[in-house]
């Protein structure tokens, strides 16, 4: 929520675009390649953290921004999360092609600015700051797709 017009001197974070998105794990043993064709089986049992990233130059931001994360996209968001886990996966590769796994958080990927009004706040804001940032939730798992090679 935006702070109310001509409340003095405000500064906030608005969340302009948000989609889901797979934030990969980076550990070793969670990113496999397997074909052409067949049948992909994997097994991870690892422990890691999954962190949330902002765009460079924003990282005084961070905190800021995954606080308005939170109230106006899900609660769930975190800003890591660190998972101990034992997950199995299988999935059919088409003919000729190649299956690729990537374990990780199922979050979102954000787009954010930061506003600013000065003296008793009824002015126009002035963009202060903007960018992006991946946020993790609880929730992980496995991501497929396919390739010619």
């Amino acid at each position: 929520m935006n702070p109310h017009y001509c409340d003095g001197p405000q500064t906030w974070i608005e969340i302009t675009s948000k989609k889901n998105y797979h934030v990969p794990s980076w550990w070793n043993g969670t990113k496999y390649k397997d074909g052409p064709g067949g049948t992909m089986m994997v097994s991870v049992t690892k422990g890691g953290t999954i962190s949330m990233e902002i765009s460079v130059g924003a990282e005084a931001e961070a905190g800021v921004v995954l606080a308005k994360a939170k109230t106006s996209i899900n609660v769930k968001v975190a800003g890591s999360i660190t998972i101990t886990t034992g997950h199995n996966y299988t999935h059919n590769i088409a003919t000729h092609k190649y299956g690729h796994l990537q374990y990780g958080s199922w979050g979102y990927k954000i787009s954010w600015k930061k506003w600013r009004r000065r003296g008793d706040g009824c002015g126009s804001p002035t963009l202060v700051k903007s960018g992006t940032a991946t946020l993790p939730t609880s929730e992980t798992g496995w991501k497929y797709w396919e390739t010619s090679s």
